[in-house]
């Protein structure tokens, strides 16, 4: 026969066999409990003569509470109430306080429990905090579950669909910045996969709200079908927040691994091609905006081997070009 004191589960068991009219002695047998365990459960625990398991949880938890009053510390000890009032009315941070009972009194009051304390007992102290409510949190694993949540928003490369690595279809986008030698300025380039067509832009200066602003602008004008996926490195510059920029240019972002570039090939191929009319050590602040656009122009109008001689322009605007993969 079980010693141990009734489960919650065992309350919920109880209460169907009484109201399935089943004795006590017979409950007692079924739930491995004594006689006198099983009716002294039923009288603490009923309410006119009925028992009900919720009600029977609830009164338990309720002497629980009440018994254990005479363990709180800070309830019971007059002296460490005064304390505590008045270091947190100095501004003294719970922990600040915990840390110093233990230094000069070797008393050990964990500072969860002033805080606990303090916002069930004392609410009129909770302004002194300089940690609210809502705001405090263990340190312990914050900085991880930061990350995790971060990288839980995000969609990495390898989550593409298959057909991008195909290349079978216009639409698939990848995204990058060419940076100029005061580094402030930058060229914004987009290129799709399938047809190599290009898109530049200069950015006088870089944020995500200007990055998001250009590429809202620019792929505005592309038809919708020719819209599918956009993928991008793991820079800051374009922000941490994908799913907002999707809703803009609708399409589906990803993201590739940090440190490695040659998961965005054809961007990192098209930047090369950029390179040749804007090298690496140019002030892009000497560049016009007219440049640029010449730029994009002449890429897109060069023949690609790839395209079996065709341009990007031509793949990418017109239908059923023959192109050998």
């Amino acid at each position: 026969m079980s010693c141990k004191h009734i489960t919650p589960e065992q309350r919920n068991e109880l209460s169907v066999l009484l109201r399935a009219g089943i004795k006590q002695k017979e409950i007692a047998k079924i739930l491995d409990k004594s006689t006198s365990a099983i009716s002294k459960e039923i009288k603490r625990n009923s309410i006119d003569d009925k028992y009900h398991a919720r009600i029977a949880k609830e009164k338990t938890k309720k002497r629980r509470i009440i018994a254990n009053q005479r363990f709180r510390k800070i309830e019971n000890d007059k002296w460490i109430r005064m304390y505590i009032i008045r270091k947190l009315t100095s501004h003294w941070s719970p922990e600040q306080i915990s840390g110093r009972l233990k230094l000069e009194y070797q008393r050990k009051i964990g500072k969860d429990c002033i805080y606990t304390w303090t916002y069930e007992e004392r609410k009129d102290l909770v302004k002194y905090l300089r940690c609210k409510k809502g705001n405090y949190r263990r340190r312990y694993g914050t900085r991880i579950r930061e990350k995790q949540r971060e990288k839980a928003k995000v969609k990495r490369i390898d989550m593409r669909p298959p057909i991008v690595e195909e290349r079978a279809r216009i639409g698939d986008w990848e995204g990058d910045t060419v940076i100029g030698k005061e580094r402030t300025k930058r060229l914004l380039t987009n290129v799709d996969r399938k047809s190599g067509y290009g898109l530049i832009d200069k950015l006088d200066l870089v944020s995500a709200e200007i990055i998001w602003r250009k590429l809202e602008e620019r792929f505005s004008k592309i038809p919708r079908e020719k819209r599918y996926t956009y993928t991008y490195d793991n820079g800051t510059e374009i922000g941490k927040e994908d799913l907002s920029l999707e809703k803009k240019i609708k399409m589906d972002i990803f993201r590739a691994f940090p440190y490695h570039s040659w998961e965005r090939g054809c961007n990192e191929n098209f930047n090369g091609l950029v390179r040749e009319y804007f090298p690496k050590g140019m002030h892009f602040a000497n560049i016009s905006k007219e440049e640029v656009k010449k730029v994009e122009r002449i890429l897109n109008n060069r023949p690609r081997k790839r395209l079996n001689y065709y341009t990007p322009k031509e793949v990418f605007f017109r239908k059923n070009l023959k192109i050998s993969k």
